[in-house]
């Protein structure tokens, strides 16, 4: 379920005399546990990028001769060079926590249970994953279940996340153990999810809903930190005086 992802953040910076920066920061990944994450940041002055710190060689690079010695002064200061280090950090956490903790939010529910003819219909709801591939299935016992029947409905939430819910008709027995299982390009494993038809449901949705609010609460406070450490970064590098002769 590998492939190559991207995330972006980008800045523009003015200066009086008509100059202007533009700072584009990206990460390129390929695996769930990011292991193989290459942060990228690229300062480009009046459309031409000119350096760029690559955190595979671990050093800026210039793009023109002119801007080796400027390529050099940063590679030199160890500020610059702990900034670069932070911002990798912060872009690592920002993209595990939409990564990982958004496909927590799994819900299992008891849909209809009819005594008389002996079946249940469950349901196993997944929200705010991406990308849009997904795949969820039902285990009994650990195994999947083929003899029975299933129905999957998969929306959009319209915020470039995506919200999958898939319905199980079968009939329990005693003893067993209904499991959803969750696969998506995000996740190291799956994850599996067990019924348990001993919980009532409005335990069951203060669950769902208290791990909702922690979800939420960290992605909150990781990209406030984000922005604030990002904003004081680009204030940072403003003060790097700039030759705008060397530039030209």
């Amino acid at each position: 379920l590998s492939s190559n992802f991207l995330s972006r953040s980008w800045s523009k910076l003015d200066y009086s005399d008509g100059y202007y920066a533009f700072i584009l920061q990206e990460c390129i990944y390929s695996y769930p546990d990011l292991s193989d994450l290459v942060f990228l940041e690229s300062y480009s002055f009046n459309k031409t990028v000119q350096l760029q710190f690559n955190s595979t060689v671990g050093k800026f690079v210039a793009f023109t001769e002119k801007d080796m010695q400027h390529a050099k002064a940063w590679n030199e200061d160890p500020n610059i060079m702990q900034l670069m280090k932070e911002n990798m950090q912060l872009f690592y956490l920002f993209i595990y926590f939409n990564l990982h903790l958004n496909l927590q939010l799994v819900k299992l529910s008891l849909v209809k249970w009819d005594q008389d003819n002996h079946s249940t219909i469950l349901m196993c709801s997944a929200y705010d994953f991406y990308p849009e591939q997904i795949k969820v299935s039902w285990l009994r016992d650990g195994k999947p279940m083929t003899s029975d029947m299933t129905s999957t409905l998969e929306m959009a939430d319209g915020d470039w996340y995506y919200q999958i819910h898939t319905h199980l008709e079968y009939t329990p027995k005693s003893g067993e153990t209904i499991s959803c299982m969750v696969e998506h390009a995000s996740l190291i494993k799956p994850l599996i999810y067990d019924w348990d038809p001993s919980l009532p449901e409005p335990e069951r949705n203060k669950i769902a809903i208290g791990a909702a609010g922690l979800v939420l609460g960290i992605i909150i406070t990781t990209a406030g930190l984000f922005y604030y450490k990002k904003k004081s970064a680009l204030m940072g590098m403003r003060a790097i005086p700039i030759d705008h002769s060397v530039l030209m």
